[in-house]
């Protein structure tokens, strides 16, 4: 094989080396490719699979971990949960709409995959700077619509709402932009399917859309960083047919009513190539697959094209023998492709054939076992010492009031109505809690009246601060948002997106962030279920800020009683909870006020932080709360201002701090809460150990807090218009 081929396909010498060992002799073009595939960053890990080693994944509602298509748990009554999220940057920076769309459409399928309907999307979206005439930010603007569009063209389609998400911006994603999507499912906790192969002699079922050219190499493409030359890789970005999996979707649940089959898999990155060889290693079989069977949409298309395709809306099934014909038929009804391409073996070997040639023949196991796992260089990045020295008091002297005006202006405060008013986010009738609504989403599950909620967060300033401390305040602070609507949390899923993992301080900021989770979800009994890594974000030698995005679902008793999250009526009571030691470190306030993000992050004090959550938890079941709000970006000034913008109802508030500017503060562990029975809920707030003061009352027609003062008209004016101002800046 030459060298020129060898190195298009992304393999090392080393790696070359190791797959002769395997092959006992030179590969062919149609093996290179599915090793190339098989060992890209983007489906071995090969870069990260030593730091995720030891994430907690075991708890008794977990009914399955990582390892599967998403990760299951038990929500009580026989119902379970299944979710994940997963990253679709690369092919969103290079293709917007076709890029944001198929990445829901992959989140979708590795649900119902699982065999659970999917209910609710979620998606954290991170740009770079929006706001200004040049071409960077003109190019921003028309990402943030490509991508906007094809999430909502996607999931309105498959008649999904989207339930929530975050959309932030920063200079650091100018040239490379992440977009994760979050899907959750519900079913019943003893029908979950599995992605395996088994049974020798049972026939394996390609169901779903034909196959073309489209997503070829996507799994390699995303497995590098971007450069001028790469940037225009749009072959590489798969087209997704919301329609076509819709019924997708139907079929499989229909199908999954019945007892045909062994396993299923969906057919995500590297398509046909991944799904066959993870099934048969999930059972340790072999398998045969007679590729010129694979339905086709284009001509002349060679085996190396058909394995390695990334086509959208198919799925591979291991079917038992003598149900082929039951199961065409049920996709047939759905006006879908099923044909039988292969059968399983017990060789241990995938055998391809082409018009009944052997055209290639991989060992399963050894290709899986022997997929590199780099120990990569870390080392600590010098500019930390340099921003560690930097606080408030290198802040500019200015008003209260003048930083209050810039946060609340600030794109990454304002309400982005512009986004989530172009995705359906009721339809289905159980979402309780819509979109731009503040804190976690929450939908009612129908079958035993309880309540789903999911928190979605990643502060990418702390995490560039400290990527260990700002991982696990990531896991901290979605999980926050679940207790504050009265659910308790119980799992995580993570997408975990960092640059040039070539890059050692790079990789040290990758290795910090996994302790960082590891920490946080053993402190609080979150484990990690489900997941998704994503390297090699970055441009011309420029990564970006480390993303470790992280949705926290948790289960509500009773779904009538969750608590919302703005203030719903005039005249309560509002406290603040936890304590407020004056912490600045990669703050809003410092990025607003000095375009500075720098500083030294406290460390998490997850005692406070579980105490706090079952405080909140415990005082709904009381009845003895309003709302609840976790405090954020921006502070108590902004996280109240906010709750006042979106209700419509305004707040009257005094509190002392040491420093008058600390309502811009961003100490960990913090609440607003509305308190109906004071006596009640601080006999409460004693017995879990939270501190509380009482700080003013929601009502009247102005927001004023301290020394800030404005007409709650005005403030909504700014909080409901100032994003759309600027992403319509040119139409």
């Amino acid at each position: 094989m030459d060298k020129e081929t060898i190195q298009a396909h992304k393999i090392s010498d080393d790696e070359y080396k190791k797959i002769l060992e395997i092959l006992g002799r030179e590969p062919n073009l149609l093996e290179l490719g599915v090793f190339s595939a098989m060992w890209s960053e983007h489906c071995s890990y090969k870069s990260s699979k030593k730091y995720l080693n030891g994430f907690p994944t075991k708890a008794p509602w977990v009914l399955q971990g990582p390892g599967e298509n998403a990760g299951v748990i038990d929500c009580g009554d026989g119902m379970a949960a299944v979710f994940k999220m997963e990253s679709h940057n690369h092919p969103s920076f290079i293709e917007p709409f076709a890029g944001a769309a198929t990445g829901v459409g992959g989140i979708f399928r590795d649900i119902f995959t699982m065999g659970a309907r999917v209910e609710a999307s979620m998606n954290s979206l991170r740009f770079g700077q929006v706001r200004g005439d040049d071409k960077t930010n003109r190019h921003q603007r028309y990402l943030v619509k490509g991508v906007v569009s094809g999430i909502s063209h996607y999931g309105n389609c498959m008649g999904v709402p989207t339930v929530g998400g975050e959309t932030t911006f920063d200079e650091s994603f100018n040239g490379n932009i992440l977009v994760n999507a979050f899907g959750l499912g519900i079913c019943k906790s003893d029908e979950i399917f599995y992605a395996k192969a088994e049974g020798v002699g049972n026939p394996v079922m390609y169901v779903g859309s034909k196959t073309g050219r489209d997503g070829l190499g996507g799994a390699v493409m995303s497995s590098d960083s971007f450069n001028e030359e790469n940037k225009s890789l749009r072959p590489t970005v798969q087209v997704g047919d919301p329609f076509a999996e819709k019924l997708l979707m139907e079929a499989c649940l229909e199908l999954f009513k019945c007892d045909y089959i062994v396993g299923i898999q969906d057919m995500g990155a590297a398509g046909l190539t991944s799904s066959s060889f993870e099934m048969a290693g999930r059972s340790g079989s072999g398998m045969k697959m007679y590729l010129d069977k694979v339905p086709m949409r284009e001509s002349g298309m060679t085996p190396y094209e058909l394995m390695l395709s990334e086509s959208q809306e198919r799925m591979l099934i291991c079917a038992k023998k003598g149900c082929e014909d039951k199961i065409k038929a049920i996709f047939a009804k759905w006006d879908l492709d099923a044909e039988i391409i292969g059968e399983v073996t017990d060789t241990g070997v995938m055998e391809l054939y082409w018009h009944g040639e052997l055209a290639g023949s991989v060992p399963i196991a050894p290709l899986s076992e022997a997929a590199p796992m780099l120990d990569r260089p870390t080392s600590r990045p010098k500019y930390l010492d340099e921003i560690a020295k930097i606080n408030l008091n290198n802040m500019p002297n200015i008003s209260n009031q003048e930083a209050f005006e810039l946060l609340i202006k600030d794109l990454n405060v304002a309400n982005k109505s512009l986004i989530y008013d172009q995705y359906d986010s009721t339809v289905g009738t159980n979402v309780i809690k819509k979109a731009g609504k503040l804190g976690a989403a929450v939908m009612r599950i129908k079958e035993n009246g309880k309540s789903i909620a999911m928190g979605m967060e990643c502060n990418t300033r702390y995490n560039y601060v400290n990527p260990r401390i700002g991982a696990a305040a990531a896991v901290a602070t979605s999980g926050r948002k679940v207790a504050m609507s009265g659910a308790t949390p119980l799992a995580i899923t993570d997408c975990l997106n960092y640059g040039n993992p070539q890059n050692p301080e790079v990789m040290w900021q990758f290795a910090n962030g996994c302790e960082g989770i590891k920490e946080a979800c053993a402190a609080l009994n979150t484990p990690v279920v489900s997941g998704n890594v994503s390297l090699y974000n970055e441009t011309d030698g420029i990564s970006i800020q480390p993303t470790p995005s992280i949705v926290t679902v948790g289960v509500g008793e009773d779904a009538s009683k969750s608590l919302g999250s703005e203030f719903n009526s005039a005249g309560v009571s509002v406290y603040l909870l936890g304590k407020t030691t004056g912490e600045f470190a990669g703050s809003l306030y410092m990025k607003v006020i000095a375009n500075l993000c720098a500083g030294e992050l406290k460390e998490i004090d997850y005692k406070a932080e579980r105490a706090l959550w079952d405080l909140v938890i415990e005082a709904n079941k009381n009845g003895v709360l309003a709302f609840a709000n976790s405090v954020g970006v921006g502070g108590i000034a902004i996280t109240l201002a906010k709750m006042a913008a979106v209700s419509s109802i305004g707040f009257s508030g005094d509190v002392k701090f040491d420093d008058s500017r600390f309502i811009f503060d961003e100490s960990f562990s913090r609440a607003v809460v509305g308190v109906k029975d004071a006596i009640k809920f601080e006999e409460l707030a004693k017995k879990y150990g939270v501190e509380f003061i009482k700080i003013g009352l929601s009502g009247g027609d102005e927001f004023a807090l301290n020394d800030i003062k404005i007409n709650i008209k005005e403030l909504q004016n700014i909080y409901f218009s100032e994003f759309v101002a600027v992403i319509k800046s040119e139409d």
